[in-house]
């Protein structure tokens, strides 16, 4: 039986990895205009500097394409980590503030520090998150019911909307918009890949911190009563969570922008095909959510082709069906 389960496994991840190099060869083949296999060749292996098809690889395309993957995946895990701990299943960093947060401290950066490095931009975007879950998580806290999902959800889309609000105001009024535009609406084509290399060591320890915790997110899944009776210190075990979804989704939004409903979504599936235990929906959810978000990035290309339609408008065609689906089969009660 073991070995069966071993078995599957080993098949999952064969076929997850033949999929991963198909969609980044897609990525990087298709767009505006269709790159020759040859080229796509040469241009990692060859790289030629005053071959323009290069340069849009080497500069665009193949960072678009690995930017894309990692965000899904930490979209995906941060989303899983939220709705574990919280027993919500409309947590979500887009929906709970994290994102708008993160947005929020760019803003500032960017009017305050104007011409701020790459790693302070990632590092303000991180406090950002902190920021917009903490004001969430908060202020529920003092209300009355405050922690039913849908309470939540609402709390997390007026706050959201708030700091929104207040960027948008703050970068009309000292002239900032068109600098920070990107970060109000994610676009995966203007990616720098000198952000994405910076990013790795944050989400290094990012999933790390996930899958240490992996385990006991899935005794907070079951109650904090049951956790606590196994001997889990609650507190402790959320604060790194938190800290585990603020670094994701800080580096997330720091690279493209704000990205909704992937950590909405891809956990439910997750947890549909594996089951309720962390330790293996941490992982699998990494993998679902990235190539997700990279498909979307695909469909974004062809949708209007040749212009392209933003990222946005991809995951909200898949994701508010599916929210309105949770609300209307959940209700508003806990898992």
């Amino acid at each position: 039986m073991r070995s069966t389960v071993g078995d599957r496994q080993a098949v999952i991840i064969a076929l997850w990895i033949v999929l991963t190099i198909a969609t980044i060869i897609l990525s990087v083949r298709y767009g505006t205009e269709t790159i020759r296999y040859r080229t796509m060749w040469d241009a990692l292996f060859h790289f030629d500097p005053e071959n323009m098809e290069h340069l849009i690889i080497q500069t665009s395309r193949f960072p678009r394409a690995i930017g894309a993957f990692l965000i899904g995946a930490f979209l995906a895990v941060s989303g899983a980590l939220m709705q574990g701990m919280t027993r919500n299943y409309l947590a979500s960093p887009s929906i709970m503030g994290v994102s708008d947060g993160s947005v929020f401290a760019i803003t500032l950066c960017m009017i305050l520090m104007p011409g701020v490095s790459s790693m302070a931009l990632i590092s303000y975007s991180l406090m950002g998150s902190a920021l917009g879950a903490a004001i969430v998580y908060g202020t529920a806290r003092l209300l009355p019911g405050g922690s039913s999902p849908l309470t939540l959800a609402i709390l997390g889309t007026i706050i959201g909307t708030f700091l929104g609000g207040i960027s948008q105001a703050l970068a009309t009024y000292y002239q900032v918009s068109q600098n920070i535009s990107f970060w109000y609406n994610a676009r995966l084509h203007q990616m720098d890949p000198t952000l994405i290399k910076l990013s790795i060591p944050f989400a290094i320890v990012g999933i790390g911190l996930a899958i240490v915790l992996a385990r006991s997110i899935t005794g907070l899944s079951l109650g904090e009563e049951t956790a606590t009776g196994l001997g889990m210190n609650v507190v402790v075990i959320k604060g790194l969570a938190m800290l585990s979804v603020a670094i994701l989704t800080g580096i997330s939004v720091a690279i493209a922008g704000k990205v909704a409903f992937v950590g909405l979504i891809i956990p439910h599936i997750t947890r549909f095909l594996i089951g309720q235990d962390y330790r293996k929906i941490i992982p699998y959810a990494a993998m679902l959510g990235a190539l997700f978000l990279s498909w979307c990035d695909l469909i974004s290309r062809f949708i209007n082709h040749p212009f392209e339609t933003p990222i946005g408008v991809v995951t909200a065609l898949f994701g508010v069906p599916f929210f309105l689906y949770l609300i209307k089969t959940r209700g508003g009660e806990k898992e």
